[in-house]
């Protein structure tokens, strides 16, 4: 692949050493255009190299990564640059990064999650993201709310949005997760159960089984004969694993 074109921007000239450095070791192939240490000079940056790729830290001297992102939205409609956060650790960041699909890196950067981002970022530049995916993180960050209503999923042939509400169950499928949508198709995620049973746990989402994960909402009935099943909305029987049995009735009995 030819070289990608990246923009560096984090107001701690060490950390811009230190990812210049793992970059050229685990990455060559991305070549850093330039460099910004503020919002300010990260805005005109991004507009004057039109970079491929961002790596972008949260917490800038004059403001946040996010309020570049904002300035570039209101600027030219969306960003045209692929975003990679690089956070300390801000855990409601990292929570809108999730639902918002967006990749991140954990300061201090960790080698492996570092190479990881980088197949990721092949995979999005081959396919043309539209980045509607950045509109949904604004649109989190700027409402400050913490149940997220919509999640971003990123498969194969790109990124899609959707409503949580209208996502039926969540099926395991060695370590990709199959979503069963309300008027969609179903579709296949690079992603574990695991992941997503942490995500969706406080939008009414049980783990009834290693392979299956249901809304709540849209639970027809459980059934206690041949070793417990339910019926879900969309006509599926799924089993109930034995060790989930007792909390699942403790749930539909305070529902």
């Amino acid at each position: 692949m030819s070289s990608i074109t990246a923009l560096l921007i984090d107001d701690d000239a060490n950390l811009r050493n230190g990812m210049k450095s793992l970059l050229e070791r685990y990455a060559p192939e991305i070549m850093i255009v330039g460099e910004a240490d503020n919002v300010k000079s990260g805005i005109e940056a991004m507009e004057s190299l039109q970079p491929q790729v961002v790596f972008l830290d949260i917490q800038l001297g004059d403001g946040t990564g996010f309020d570049i992102l904002e300035e570039i939205a209101h600027k030219r409609g969306k960003s045209t640059s692929h975003i990679v956060f690089i956070t300390a650790h801000e855990q409601y960041a990292v929570k809108a990064f999730r639902f918002s699909a967006l990749d991140f890196l954990l300061k201090p950067v960790d080698p492996e999650e570092l190479e990881k981002v980088i197949v990721k970022i092949k995979n999005v530049l081959n396919k043309n993201d539209n980045y509607a995916h950045i509109d949904l993180l604004l649109e989190n960050i700027r409402k400050k709310v913490d149940n997220f209503k919509r999640i971003a999923l990123s498969t194969s042939d790109g990124i899609h949005l959707f409503e949580i509400s209208d996502i039926i169950r969540c099926e395991s499928e060695d370590n990709y997760t199959k979503f069963y949508i309300k008027n969609s198709k179903p579709i296949l995620i690079s992603k574990t159960l695991k992941e997503y049973e942490e995500m969706l746990a406080e939008h009414g989402f049980e783990r009834i089984h290693q392979s299956h994960l249901i809304n709540l909402s849209y639970l027809k009935s459980y059934i206690k004969k041949d070793g417990g099943y339910v019926v879900m909305a969309d006509n599926s029987n799924l089993p109930i694993s034995q060790r989930k049995k007792e909390r699942l009735q403790e749930v539909l009995k305070n529902l």
